[in-house]
């Protein structure tokens, strides 16, 4: 897993290494952390934390401060809170997998003459993999499927409108987001709207 935060303290996660972007630090271990936020003033640190503590689900029990007493203290908390989000991420993308194996499965039981002319053509070489098409179009109904068409539509989606389609919380769905040019191959971008500083993204 790789992680990044933005000028903004908003804390990606991915499962790649992603493109360098001004303003944004990549670190995959606590130590990588640590370096990179080696010019950071405490009160950033407060700042980050905040931004997960109280939200529901994994980070209920995380309570707000109002400093930190060392820059150390800061960095081992802010880790241990990015790691209950690769964790409810990964959950969620599971989710999304099991989803789309029982679909698959309810579809691949092949009827008696189905398998008249498989046996026919044993003898023909293998063709490519059917799994490709899957992979890039989500499946319908499924989590994946509503934010996609979400990002999709003009002028994008806010992260509230994201939350409110998906019912996840605010990090969930940014760490979903990191790997849907994986999972779907979009371009995902991400900007802050002018009008009232809210988080948008669209795919295309």
């Amino acid at each position: 897993m790789y992680y990044t935060i933005d000028k903004d303290n908003d804390v990606t996660v991915h499962d790649s290494a992603p493109a360098a972007q001004d303003g944004t630090i990549l670190f995959a271990t606590e130590k990588q952390f640590a370096k990179a936020t080696a010019e950071w003033p405490i009160s950033r640190f407060v700042e980050v934390w905040n931004g997960f503590a109280g939200v529901a689900g994994p980070f209920g029990e995380l309570k707000p401060v109002t400093k930190f007493m060392d820059r150390q203290t800061g960095i081992k908390r802010i880790w241990k809170a990015i790691q209950l989000l690769a964790e409810d991420v990964m959950r969620a993308s599971i989710r999304d997998a099991e989803a789309k194996l029982k679909a698959a499965q309810a579809t691949a039981a092949p009827t008696p003459r189905t398998r008249k002319r498989a046996a026919k053509k044993d003898a023909m070489p293998p063709t490519a993999p059917a799994q490709e098409t899957p992979a890039k179009t989500p499946r319908e109904g499924s989590q994946t499927a509503k934010v996609v068409a979400l990002l999709k539509q003009e002028g994008g989606a806010t992260l509230a409108e994201i939350m409110a389609a998906t019912e996840w919380q605010a990090h969930s769905v940014r760490g979903f987001i990191s790997t849907l040019p994986k999972k779907t191959g979009l371009a995902v971008t991400s900007t802050r709207r002018e009008s009232d500083k809210a988080r948008v993204y669209a795919a295309r």
